[in-house]
């Protein structure tokens, strides 16, 4: 909760703006964009502030979901916001390559965007500050007294030469308080709505090496999955869903002839605070609808499993 009490999004709202508006000034202010809740909510909040000294860049790392690029700039369109995309694809898997370990893939994927991010911020003129959609998780996740649970990019990621100062308005906020302060701010429901999706994107949905054909593979039965989801009314009673490429092949029969290859398992999840999480208990006869589905239509696919492990001990994202 935020400063340990109850969060009144208006009051929220109002307090963040007017302390935005003392740190920066009339500098302009530069700031990452996923498309998800977390900086989606940073940008509007910033925007009403400090108007069109807010630059926001959209990083295509490769890692997103079928089409998402395109439909996420679209949305933009609408909310009055300064969006610069850039297409980085190719850099992300070139730094990626060979990489099995989870903690090092997130790294290098923390670190290529960060290099990307921060090309692109030096070509935005007067730029002083940038902006992060840091929400408390992320903290924790980075800097446990157990030690790193997970690496997020942009908690202790950023190169100290990049002489920006820094802008994290919601960094003491759980995901169901951001969503809060975004229904207070107008958000549109589809993006009050978003199931949270990783930093890193399908990378961590991605076990062993990344490779364009990989990623393809889990975009395609990402996309049945998240669509099926939709069509039987269960999207908005799931608090996340995910679908995650093994590293593991296994014998199948398609057409009359035998198969030997990948696994996908399907996840779904509900969670307040993302601290911890409960498996949601999808209907059967929808997961062997959504497994016939995507071992009929998804190139490379002939089995699906669904996880059924809770937060802890499990993590909610497998890497």
């Amino acid at each position: 909760m935020y400063n340990g009490e109850k969060l009144n999004p208006k009051q929220f709202v109002a307090t963040a703006i007017e302390e935005i508006k003392a740190q920066v000034g009339n500098d302009t202010v530069v700031l990452g964009l996923s498309g998800g809740v977390d900086s989606t909510v940073t940008a509007l909040l910033i925007s009403k502030a400090i108007g069109n000294n807010l630059v926001c860049i959209f990083v295509d790392h490769g890692l997103l979901r079928k089409n998402e690029f395109e439909d996420v700039l679209e949305s933009y369109k609408g909310m009055g916001l300064n969006v610069v995309g850039v297409r980085a694809a190719d850099r992300f898997f070139a730094a990626c390559k060979g990489i099995v370990d989870p903690e090092l893939k997130r790294k290098a994927i923390g670190k290529t965007f960060i290099d990307i991010f921060a090309e692109e911020a030096r070509k935005v003129q007067d730029a002083k500050w940038l902006a992060q959609g840091t929400i408390w998780p992320d903290i924790a996740e980075s800097h446990s007294d157990k030690g790193t649970i997970k690496s997020h990019h942009n908690v202790g990621g950023l190169p100290e030469d990049l002489k920006f100062g820094l802008v994290e308005p919601l960094k003491y906020l759980y995901k169901f308080e951001v969503r809060e302060v975004g229904e207070e701010l107008g958000l549109d429901k589809y993006f009050l709505g978003r199931h949270p999706f990783p930093g890193p994107g399908l990378g961590v949905r991605c076990l062993e090496e990344l490779t364009p054909e990989r990623i393809h593979i889990l975009q395609e039965a990402d996309a049945v999955f998240i669509n099926a989801l939709r069509a039987e009314g269960l999207y908005d009673k799931i608090w996340q869903a995910a679908v995650v490429l093994l590293p593991v092949r296994s014998t199948g029969i398609k057409n009359g002839a035998r198969t030997y290859e990948n696994v996908v398992a399907l996840r779904a999840v509900n969670s307040v605070d993302a601290v911890t999480a409960e498996v949601v208990h999808l209907p059967m006869d929808f997961l062997i609808k959504v497994s016939e589905e995507i071992i009929a239509k998804v190139d490379g696919v002939n089995r699906v499993v669904y996880d059924c492990s809770p937060k802890p001990p499990a993590t909610i994202e497998w890497e």
